[in-house]
């Protein structure tokens, strides 16, 4: 099972990524890449909080584990 600490970088890395894309798609959407990227910051901040839970709630759950 991952530490905290371990899911807590996961999900920055994560949402790095997906803020990067999101704000290349905004940009491309709205034409303005500060709009593109409040888009992708409201994304990004809503996503981060549920990335964190779902892996933790995943790390209960003992379904599919070898060993």
């Amino acid at each position: 099972m991952d530490t905290p600490l371990r899911t807590l970088v996961k999900s920055l890395t994560w949402q790095a990524l997906g803020l990067m894309l999101m704000t290349l798609i905004g940009a491309g959407v709205t034409g303005s890449v500060a709009e593109g990227g409040g888009i992708a910051l409201a994304g990004a901040g809503t996503g981060l909080v549920a990335y964190a839970l779902h892996e933790r709630l995943w790390a209960r759950i003992r379904w599919g584990r070898r060993g």
